[in-house]
């Protein structure tokens, strides 16, 4: 008996062809509707629901959406962190936008000599002027920041194994990587020194023993620690390894190329190479403000032995990057950093937010929920100045009819999605990471989640 009902339910559940008639108007590949709507119908047989078409219909809507949600698309970012991970970190600057239009569509002189009429070297110009802005005697890049340090360990360890590095450097960065997997997986044995909290010039002078490979120094460019901590400068370190012979590599992690107030001790790359590194990796996007890369910098001797290594050719990064990269060097190197758009929303005047979030209180009046202009604290985010507090001015809404999470969801499904945060009651939206352009569009999603 179970069985012959289970069996008059499944004859219940449509066809796919019935169903796939109701989706015209869904914005996808019609392959890919086709697959979902074969697996939810498959999921909905081996079950024992008693459905009708309409709950057919809406379960594949829903699957539909959750799919359709998850394409990479813009988003309206008013969550106060500036280099935010999760929304893809530093957007890009006009320059490099219309760099990579340009590139994308056409061909490029990507390894041709336009002066010789012969095959030219990728990313000579680039690389020039890489090692101009952060007085360097040669630089590279990679496709990213940990691909960077695994080409560095890897070369550096084919003929020692160890890489010596302080217990409180041994840092987890996004996704859940840690530095020490990532060292490992290119061959290299750990050589840990000094405590979390401390570690002398003298820990490090014990480690290096004939198998020492290099020492890598990681700034704590993610996380802080006071109170009872100290560890060696860069400049000690660097005049040690020079007189154990072991090479002394810097991970600065965030890229910062001039000093800002408002980000405390960030370290430049030109800095670390004064101190006395041989080599210096930290990200092209982050506080550097271009694409995702790692940059490398330093002795011109050691760069070219990467450039030379198998695993370059792996790593390496594509025109787009290049020429998103090369266009962010180049405004580096012009001193026109308020159009790297990472770096102008931290430097923001405060009289400006307060003026854009009148207008927008103004904009929004009469709406069934409370909305107030109010203050937020920014952080720069992507594992960058975890000390630095960056006052702000927020939009702060609490819906009269429903609750703040309800209005959080109303308006990431807007068309941007426009993401905030909950806080002290309130739903905010921190206007020092919401470009001014996008103002008309925080003011339609708001009016359009208040009255769905």
């Amino acid at each position: 008996m179970h069985d012959k009902i289970k069996a008059d339910r499944r004859r219940q559940i449509p066809a796919v062809n019935k169903v796939l008639e109701a989706l015209d108007h869904v914005d996808l590949p019609r392959p890919v509707i086709v697959a979902v709507v074969r697996r939810e119908l498959a999921a909905l047989r081996e079950s024992d629901q008693l459905v009708t078409f309409e709950d057919v219909f809406d379960h594949v809507m829903r699957a539909l959406d959750r799919h359709l949600h998850s394409r990479l698309q813009p988003v309206v970012n008013g969550t106060g962190v500036i280099l935010h991970t999760n929304f893809g970190r530093a957007p890009l600057s006009g320059a490099a936008r219309e760099s990579l239009a340009q590139i994308a569509t056409s061909y490029s002189n990507l390894e041709f000599d336009l002066v010789s009429g012969q095959r030219g070297t990728r990313a000579n110009y680039l690389e020039t002027n890489l090692s101009i802005l952060c007085e360097a005697e040669a630089a590279t890049v990679v496709n990213n920041c940990a691909a960077a340090l695994v080409l560095i360990a890897t070369h550096f360890v084919a003929n020692k194994s160890e890489v010596v590095i302080s217990r409180g450097e041994l840092v987890q960065i996004g996704g859940g990587f840690r530095i020490g997997e990532i060292l490992e997986a290119s061959g290299a044995r750990l050589r840990e020194v000094g405590a979390t909290n401390k570690t002398t010039l003298a820990d490090y002078s014990r480690a290096l023993g004939k198998d020492a490979a290099m020492i890598l120094r990681v700034h704590r460019s993610n996380f802080f620690m006071e109170g009872f901590v100290d560890s060696p400068s860069l400049r000690d370190l660097a005049a040690m390894s020079r007189k154990k012979r072991v090479p002394f590599v810097v991970d600065l992690g965030s890229g910062l190329v001039e000093p800002l107030e408002l980000l405390g001790d960030e370290i430049t790359p030109a800095a670390a190479l004064r101190d006395g590194a041989d080599l210096v990796c930290f990200s092209g996007d982050k506080l550097f403000g271009g694409p995702q890369a790692g940059i490398i910098i330093g002795r011109k001797k050691l760069v070219r032995a990467l450039k030379q290594h198998p695993l370059f050719r792996a790593l390496r990064c594509d025109k787009l990057t290049l020429v998103a990269l090369q266009a962010t060097v180049d405004l580096h190197l012009r001193e026109s950093t308020s159009e790297i758009p990472a770096l102008a929303l931290i430097k923001i005047d405060k009289d400006e937010l307060r003026g854009r979030a009148a207008n927008i209180i103004t904009r929004v009046r009469g709406l069934p929920a409370q909305i107030n202009v109010g203050r937020g604290v920014v952080k720069s985010g992507g594992g960058t100045s975890p000390r630095a507090v960056i006052p702000s001015v927020t939009i702060d809404i609490a819906p009269e009819d429903f609750s703040p999470n309800e209005f959080a969801s109303r308006l990431r499904a807007q068309t941007p999605p426009v993401v905030g945060y909950i806080a002290q009651g309130a739903f905010k939206l921190d206007l020092r990471t919401i470009f001014p352009e996008q103002d008309d569009i925080v003011v339609d999603a708001i009016r359009a989640a208040c009255t769905a």
